[in-house]
C-alpha cells in the first residue's frame, strides 16, 4: 500500500467516528426529548385511573362540550346529504322557472304577490321555442284533489300535469308500464301515471294497469306504476297521479288560468346551467318588458338556491352550539386548572426534590402541561366516543343520515388538547417557580 493510500485511509477513519457520534448524540436527545412527554403523559393516564371519579367530574366539561360540537356537526353535515338528495333535488341539472322565487319574510311575500304574474301557457311555449341552450324544457302543474275507485276513496292526492320530458328530468321511474307521453298530450289523453301509494290502495290484490280510476271526477286509465321514493321529512312521495298537461289544462283551467305553471329547464350539463339560467332569465324579462334596474317578478329555482337557504339555516344553529360549546370548554378548562392547582400542592415536596437532583424550571413546567393537555385530550376522546354512539342511533332511528366527519373528530381532540394547555399554563408556571428548599420543607 502506497504513502497516498494510507493517508486516505487515516482521515476515513476519524471522520466515521464523528459521524457515528453524532448519530448516538442525536439519538440520545430524541430518547430525553421523548421521555418529557411520555414520562408526563403516564402520569396524567395513571392519576386519571387512580381517582375515576374525580376523574370522570374533572372531564366532563371538556366531554360533554365534545360529544355536543361532533354530534351537531355530524347531524348537520347528514341533515345537509338529506336535503341535497331528497327535498333539493329538482332532477338532474334541472332548474325551474316559477311564479315566486323562494321568499323568507312575510314583507316580500305580499310585494311578490301584487308584483309577480303567474308563469302562462305562452312563457313556456317562448322558453321552449326560443332557448338554445338547455337539454330540454319541459312543464308541470300540480294541484291536490281526490282519487277514487268504486267505494274507495282518497283524498289530498297530488295531482300534477307533465310534458313527456319531465320523465327524463325528474326522480319518478316507472316500475311497470310507462310514463305519459307526447301523443297522450297531443290528444289530450285521459290516461294516467300513477304512485305506489295509490296503487297499494286502489288495487292491493290486482294489476292496476289499463283500470280505471276517477281523478275528481273523470275517468283516467292506469297506464304506469312508479317506483316506490319513501318519504321527505315524514311525507310520503309516492301518493301521486300524473297525467297529460293538456288534459290538466283542459280539467282545471285552459291556458293555466288561476293556476301556477311551472317550466322545468334542463341544462346541458352541470357546467351549462349558470349560462342556461342567464339565459331563461333574459327571456323572461324580455317578455315583461322588466326595466334593466327592476327585481324579476318571477323566480328561478335550482337545487343550490335550496341548500343555500337551508345552509344559511343550518349555519345560525351551528353558530349557536358554538356558543354553548364554548361555555363549556371554559367550564371544563377552569375545572383541570383547579385540579392542576391541588396537584401541585400535593405534590410540592415532589417538585423540591427533582429540583435539588438538577431539574430546571422548563422541565417542571413541561411536566404538568403535558400532564394537563393529556388529561383534556382525554375528556376530548370520551366525548368523540359519546357522539359516535348517538350519531349511530340517529341514523338507525330516523330518516338523517347522521355520519361523523373525520375533519370535526381532528378538530375537537385538537381543541381539547389546547384548553388543557392553555388552563394548565398558570399551574405549571405556579409549579416552577417553587424554591427547592422551601418545597422540601413543605408539608401537607
Amino acid at each position: 500500500m502506497d504513502r497516498a493510500d494510507s493517508t486516505t485511509i487515516e482521515a476515513e477513519l476519524p471522520r466515521e467516528s464523528v459521524r457515528k457520534y453524532r448519530v448516538a448524540q442525536v439519538g440520545a436527545q430524541l430518547r430525553r426529548q421523548g421521555s418529557v412527554f411520555r414520562d408526563p403523559a403516564f402520569e396524567a393516564l395513571a392519576a386519571l385511573r387512580a381517582h375515576k371519579l374525580r376523574s370522570a367530574l374533572t372531564l366532563l366539561g371538556v366531554t360533554l362540550s365534545v360529544a355536543v360540537l361532533i354530534l351537531v356537526v355530524s347531524i348537520i353535515t347528514g341533515a345537509n346529504l338529506y336535503i341535497q338528495n331528497r327535498v333539493a333535488n329538482l332532477g338532474s341539472n334541472v332548474f325551474i322557472v316559477v311564479r315566486f322565487p323562494i321568499i323568507t319574510n312575510q314583507q316580500d311575500f305580499l310585494k311578490a304577490m301584487r308584483r309577480n304574474r303567474s308563469v302562462s301557457w305562452d312563457d313556456f311555449e317562448a322558453l321552449h321555442d326560443g332557448m338554445r341552450l338547455p337539454r330540454a324544457v319541459g312543464l308541470e302543474v300540480r294541484t291536490n284533489g281526490k282519487v277514487r275507485l268504486g267505494t274507495q276513496a282518497l283524498d289530498d292526492i297530488n295531482i300534477r300535469g307533465v310534458t313527456a320530458n319531465i320523465a327524463d328530468m325528474d326522480v319518478e321511474e316507472p316500475e311497470t308500464g310507462r310514463y305519459i307521453t307526447d301523443p297522450d298530450n297531443e290528444g289530450r289523453a285521459e290516461v294516467t301515471f300513477i304512485g305506489q301509494d295509490v296503487a297499494g290502495k286502489l288495487f292491493p290484490t290486482v294489476d292496476p294497469i289499463g283500470k280505471t280510476i276517477y281523478v275528481d271526477g273523470m275517468g283516467f286509465q292506469v297506464v304506469g306504476v312508479a317506483k316506490p321514493i319513501g318519504t321527505v321529512l315524514g311525507q310520503s312521495q309516492d301518493n301521486f297521479v300524473y297525467i297529460p298537461v293538456r288534459t290538466f289544462l283542459k280539467r282545471y283551467g285552459e291556458h293555466g288560468q288561476n293556476l301556477d305553471l311551472a317550466v322545468n329547464v334542463q341544462a346541458r350539463g352541470a357546467e351549462w346551467m349558470r349560462e342556461t339560467e342567464d339565459e331563461a332569465r333574459t327571456m323572461m324579462r324580455a317578455r315583461r318588458h322588466l326595466d334593466p334596474k327592476a327585481d324579476d317578478n318571477f323566480g328561478i329555482l335550482a337545487s343550490d338556491t335550496i341548500m343555500s337557504l337551508w345552509k344559511n339555516l343550518t349555519g345560525a344553529i351551528a353558530a349557536t352550539m358554538v356558543g354553548v360549546v364554548s361555555v363549556f370548554l371554559i367550564i371544563g378548562g377552569v375545572v383541570i386548572m383547579n385540579v392542576m392547582l391541588a396537584s401541585v400542592t400535593e405534590r410540592t415536596r415532589e417538585i423540591g426534590v427533582r429540583k435539588s437532583l438538577g431539574a430546571r424550571r422548563r422541565d417542571i413546567m413541561m411536566q404538568f402541561l403535558v400532564e394537563s393537555a393529556v388529561m383534556s385530550a382525554v375528556g376530548g376522546a370520551t366525548g368523540i366516543a359519546i357522539a359516535y354512539l348517538l350519531s349511530t342511533l340517529v341514523r338507525m332511528l330516523t330518516p338523517v343520515p347522521s355520519q361523523v366527519p373525520i375533519g370535526a373528530v381532528i378538530l375537537s381532540l385538537a381543541v381539547s388538547t389546547i384548553v388543557g394547555l392553555f388552563f394548565g399554563l398558570y399551574p405549571a408556571h405556579r409549579a416552577s417557580k417553587l424554591d427547592p428548599i422551601e418545597a422540601l420543607r413543605f408539608e401537607i
